[in-house]
């Protein structure tokens, strides 16, 4: 049979020979390799079946960024909170040492961009920042990388709720739940609403409550309930006679002032934010349930991307632990609801949700007119 030591010393010679006549090529070859993973390459297969692009190794991903070394990207973030995002994503990959990140507005700035990508006009953007309203129309002009495959298969750190799971190509990386901003002198907590059919009381008729007369909330609602229910919620609501405004900051600070005293369907960030700025401590905010949320802020990879691996990476760290706590840290509460650590998601923790998410946000658009029409069309008054 031969001695065990010989044995050993022959293969280990042979694996020798291999390695000096063959060099590099055969650490990386196929007679060296580990055997793949069998649901790794059958999902690969599948999303290139239907013209998606799936990479099977993170370490693709950082290696195809490492010959890139640059990053372009716009965000819908608030701009004070860059340099931190910045910071410690070149902490985590020192080799993207030229990293640009810019603001882009909500309106003008989204559909300028578009008007670029639909001509065919390059653009030097790798990775956008796209509003629940323009998705649809950015679309088929972003990178079909099968996002929420390679999430799936773990090639991505991202959480599948983050990401479209009908188009693939989108991840969510901030949500916006809805609440009661309420000041505290003129109402006492124990008589604020305690769901929102409380605001079809007697007592909350005739101007004592703003009403925002772009309604997100209610398409939020929606979502949830119904949108039977939200138009004839919408009617219900009018006809209370509310103080119809357009905005939310400017409004809450009249709360807070005590020229008014309840806003119904507040951004719930938007009250945290502007409670943290009234020096009188009059702002509060409260949620009720169903607690109605939306995603929003949808990261892409710009189909005509010079640095496409930079971006997925890019993408994947703002939907990171460590990318969610940095935007909590300067925009509270408007981060993921998907994000188990951040402050939405332990504001909203075993309470009843109505959330317009990826299987709903498409109806937003006409979930929003129909409210407007069962308003009345009103106009933004004081």
């Amino acid at each position: 049979m031969g001695c065990p030591m010989k044995r050993s010393f022959i293969r280990e010679a042979a694996l020798f020979l291999v390695l000096v006549v063959l060099g590099p090529w055969a650490a990386s070859s196929s007679l060296l390799a580990a055997p793949s993973d069998p649901a790794l390459l059958k999902a690969k297969a599948e999303a290139e079946a239907q013209g998606y692009i799936f990479l099977t190794s993170h370490d693709e991903i950082v290696a195809g960024a490492k010959k890139e070394g640059k990053l372009r990207a716009l965000s819908l973030l608030a701009s004070h909170a860059y340099k931190a995002l910045i910071d410690a994503f070149k902490k985590r990959y020192p080799f993207i040492s030229d990293l640009s990140l810019e603001e882009i507005g909500a309106t003008e700035a989204p559909q300028r961009l578009l008007l670029e990508l639909q001509s065919g006009r390059p653009t030097e953007w790798d990775a956008l920042s796209v509003a629940p309203d323009f998705y649809p129309e950015y679309a088929p002009h972003v990178k079909r990388f099968d996002i929420l495959g390679m999430a799936q298969q773990k090639v991505l750190a991202i959480p599948t709720a983050m990401v479209d799971p009908k188009n693939r190509i989108a991840v969510s990386i901030a949500s916006s739940a809805h609440a009661i901003g309420y000041n505290r002198k003129l109402i006492p907590e124990d008589k604020l609403p305690k769901s929102w059919e409380d605001f079809l009381k007697p007592e909350f008729k005739g101007k004592k409550f703003l009403v925002d007369i772009r309604p997100i909330g209610f398409a939020a609602l929606a979502a949830g309930l119904g949108e039977k229910w939200a138009v004839d919620y919408a009617r219900k609501i009018a006809a209370q006679e509310p103080v119809w405004v357009r905005g939310q900051s400017r409004y809450l600070n009249t709360v807070a002032a005590g020229e008014h005293a309840l806003f119904h369907l507040a951004f719930h960030y938007s009250c945290e934010r502007a409670a943290k700025r009234d020096a009188t401590g009059s702002l509060g905010c409260k949620v009720i349930e169903p607690v109605p949320a939306r995603i929003q802020n949808f990261q892409v990879v710009n189909n005509a991307a010079r640095h496409p691996y930079s971006s997925l990476l890019w993408l994947e760290f703002l939907a990171s632990p460590e990318g969610q706590r940095i935007i909590d840290e300067y925009e509270p509460f408007n981060t993921s609801l998907y994000s188990p650590d951040s402050k939405l998601a332990k504001l909203i923790q075993g309470k009843k949700l109505s959330v317009n998410n990826w299987n709903t946000i498409h109806n937003s658009a006409r979930w929003e007119r129909m409210v407007v029409e069962a308003f009345g069309f009103p106009k933004a008054g004081k």
